[in-house]
């Protein structure tokens, strides 16, 4: 059977040139600019503690800090007083000669170099209570007031403090798998956080002369050392959080008798510091799947906000595998509770709140923090403390393990909008989310604000839309962080910046890493692949010490996908995506060629055969195509194409396509962030047809990238990303014909 073979001739730069005796300068050689390399210039080399797989490697070591505290809250002062017990296991191959401390609270000293670190300029209007704090008062003395540091036998051990850091200067190096035990005490005054910042600190309710305390960071804890850069003793300017080791505390806390807390850890003392009513509803709501269970009820704080006890309490928790230790304490608190039921246990919600933020906590709260718990869980691994409770601190947003505080109430009349009550919803989430990252997950917070931060704002994200009520998610969605990929390149840092070095802090360490997890998870990878490998890296670094590197590594590893190209422009640059339709050219089956395709050399055949006849393709510009010739293509029409058909079996005709019409599609990049090309076509009688691309489709030509489209129906217009999945920064240029754009007058 003859075979008759087809070309359909584009371009003339499918055919062979003719040779010219010009000579080419030769140009000078290049670096590999290509930006579809390898991440192995960026990365640290894999080794026996971290694996190139991003796994934890056989050597992988942690050390652990166990505390036992006592302290005391003088609520009359606002005074925290407190002692210790650490008992630090060197788990590591190294001789320590000394251990660092973290002394958070000296960030906040009257000889902090944390102010004189920080630019200023002068304010031309003040509220009075602003101006009076920053020129009336005098600077407030927050910092630790270290009183001792004794061995266990009591002898005082030598010590430095460097700001917020002190250094125990030990007499005997520690030597690899050897405990050592210590003691400090200490005392600080509290801070009214409303008028002198910070994360933790007391609420002033000045009608009754109430407080409200939120107190973390409140005690000299170990900081880390690891593989990757001995100790952390980075100093806390006030950006850059914590980096913690995981321990066991037992505290003992001692408050006015008639305050009402909650804190890191279980209660071991129930019995002692509720009633038998509130201990009887506790049980009640350890039954409670269903909604909250209300075990100091809003009439017992206020009769409790009213009596200013002068007596004594002592609340005992204690606390297994946590890298810290959160408190809130008030006699205004109200307090609920219920069950939530995790694949083989159950945990606790809870909430604390004063009467100021009813109704919307007692409807909200704890329910929100149940459906967290239940989300992240399913995208991670179940979560494994026994509870997690949600502080109401006005002005705040902070997490610890177990515990977190929250803003959002309602106004004076207990009235809350929408905006309120979905702010109060999206922290409380984003709060208690950070149980798994970095409380579980336990990155270096003081360097990679976006491993905790942008994880946890893309978790936030997914669980705010699990939610079922449209919610109108901050960061996420693709097209929230365009105003600041569009930005003032002046003004933006790669999300691979130290947290110390970030100017638009939320939009870099939480709004662009969580818009580029989703980017990953429903437009490059997809939903099963991203959900495994993220899986994969949750339950690999839980209770352990990731890097970045551990996180790339891992989610190459455990999907199969090559995405350095990803992380080197979204993590490691501040390249932007702008992708856009440079030129559609549409063209028409002919029999005739035109001058230049006819003078054309065409390239041999396979094994240099004569490929044969030709079908023609012209473009719709040719001035040699005859106005009748601009017609839909009919495979009877075309005498080559007909005998090819008449040569096939009944079988093989019925696999054929029947193309009318022939476009091709030169699509430009004029950002430099790679990304899939996502392309909506519609057709003139309305349906519509979804084309994917691959970011690989710019791996030769970092420029431009065409495509061909063969179609049954003319096409009416060509849009690229119609659903603004990829944080295209110019959607003027997306459109084929060109639209116009709405000004925003419009």
């Amino acid at each position: 059977m003859k075979k008759i073979i087809l070309f359909f001739i584009l371009p003339v730069a499918l055919f062979a040139q003719e040779k010219t005796t010009t000579v080419t300068p030769k140009q000078p050689g290049k670096y590999d600019t290509n930006k579809f390399s390898q991440m192995y210039d960026l990365l640290a080399t894999p080794n026996m503690f971290r694996t190139a797989s991003g796994a934890p490697g056989p050597a992988y070591y942690q050390q652990q800090a166990d505390y036992k505290i006592d302290i005391e809250l003088d609520d009359k002062k606002a005074k925290l007083s407190g002692s210790e017990t650490i008992t630090y296991y060197n788990n590591s191959p190294d001789n320590l000669e000394y251990l660092w401390i973290q002394l958070d609270q000296n960030q906040a000293a009257k000889d902090s170099e944390s102010p004189l670190s920080e630019s200023e300029r002068m304010d031309q209007t003040f509220p009075a209570s602003n101006f009076a704090n920053k020129f009336l008062k005098k600077d407030a003395d927050r910092g630790f007031n270290i009183e001792y540091v004794k061995d266990v036998k009591g002898n005082a051990m030598s010590y430095t403090v460097n700001q917020t850091m002190m250094r125990i200067n030990l007499a005997t190096p520690m030597k690899p798998n050897t405990t050592i035990s210590f003691s400090i005490k200490w005392w600080y005054n509290i801070n009214n956080y409303q008028q002198e910042g910070g994360r933790s600190g007391y609420e002033l309710f000045e009608k009754e002369g109430n407080r409200l305390y939120v107190i973390a960071q409140f005690y000299p804890r170990m900081a880390v050392y690891n593989d990757v850069e001995g100790w952390q003793n980075m100093q806390f300017w006030g950006s850059g959080e914590f980096a913690l080791p995981f321990g066991d505390f037992d505290v003992n806390i001692t408050v006015p008798a008639d305050h009402v807390m909650e804190a890191t850890g279980e209660l071991m003392n129930r019995s002692e510091v509720f009633t038998p009513a509130q201990v009887k509803r506790y049980e009640l709501a350890q039954k409670s799947f269903d909604k909250p269970v209300v075990i100091v009820t809003q009439a017992e704080a206020e009769a409790a906000e009213r009596g200013f006890s002068d007596k004594k309490k002592t609340w005992k928790f204690s606390a297994k595998n946590v890298r810290d230790f959160g408190i809130a304490t008030s006699r205004k608190f109200i307090y609920d509770a219920m069950a939530v039921k995790l694949s083989d246990k159950v945990v606790m919600a809870a909430s604390v709140y004063p009467k100021e933020a009813n109704p919307l906590w007692g409807e909200t709260s704890t329910i929100t923090v149940a459906h967290t718990l239940k989300s992240y869980s399913s995208h991670t691994f179940d979560y494994p403390y026994p509870k997690a409770v949600s502080v109401s601190a006005e002005d705040q947003g902070m997490e610890y393990p177990m515990i977190c505080w929250n803003f959002g109430r309602p106004d004076a009349n207990g009235v809350t909008s929408e905006q309120i009550k979905n702010g109060m919803m999206g922290v409380v989430i984003h709060e208690v989310g950070h149980n798994f990252f970095p409380m579980i997950v336990n990155s270096d917070e003081r360097q990679w604000t976006w491993m905790d931060e942008g994880l946890n704002s893309f978790m936030e994200f997914m669980a705010e839309q699990e939610l079922g009520t449209n919610f109108p998610s901050r960061r996420g969605p693709a097209k929230n962080i365009v105003p600041y990929m569009s930005g003032d390149q002046k003004f933006l840092e790669p999300i691979m910046s130290n947290s110390e070095s970030i100017i638009q802090f939320g939009n870099n360490a939480y709004g662009k890493p969580a818009t580029g997890l989703n980017i990953l998870r429903e437009t490059i990878m997809g939903r099963e692949l991203f959900d495994y490998a993220f899986k994969v890296y949750s339950n690999r670094w839980k209770f352990k010490h990731p890097t970045p590197e551990d996180f790339f590594r891992t989610m190459e590893d455990a999907s199969a996908v090559d995405l350095d190209w990803f992380f080197r422009g979204w993590f490691y640059s501040t390249d932007f995506v702008d992708i856009g339709i440079n030129d559609v050219k549409q063209y028409y089956v002919s029999e005739s060629p035109t001058a230049a395709l006819k003078n054309a050399k065409v390239r041999k055949g396979r094994f240099g055969l004569d490929p044969g006849p030709f079908v023609y393709l012209v473009e719709e510009s040719n001035s040699e195509l005859k106005s009748n010739q601009k017609k839909a293509l009919k495979i009877e029409d075309v005498k080559l194409l007909s005998d090819y058909v008449s040569t096939l079996s009944a079988e093989e005709k019925g696999t054929l396509k029947s193309p009318k019409y022939f476009y091709e599609v030169e699509f430009n990049k004029p950002g430099g962030m790679i990304m899939p090309i996502l392309v909506e076509i519609t057709y003139e009688d309305g349906t519509v047809d979804n084309f994917k691309y691959p970011a690989q489709i710019w791996r030769k030509n970092n420029d431009t990238a065409k495509k061909v489209y063969a179609t049954e129906k003319a096409i009416k217009k060509i849009q690229i990303d119609p659903k603004l999945e990829t944080a295209d920064i110019d959607v003027t240029n997306n459109t084929w014909p060109k639209q116009e754009v709405k000004s925003k007058f419009d």
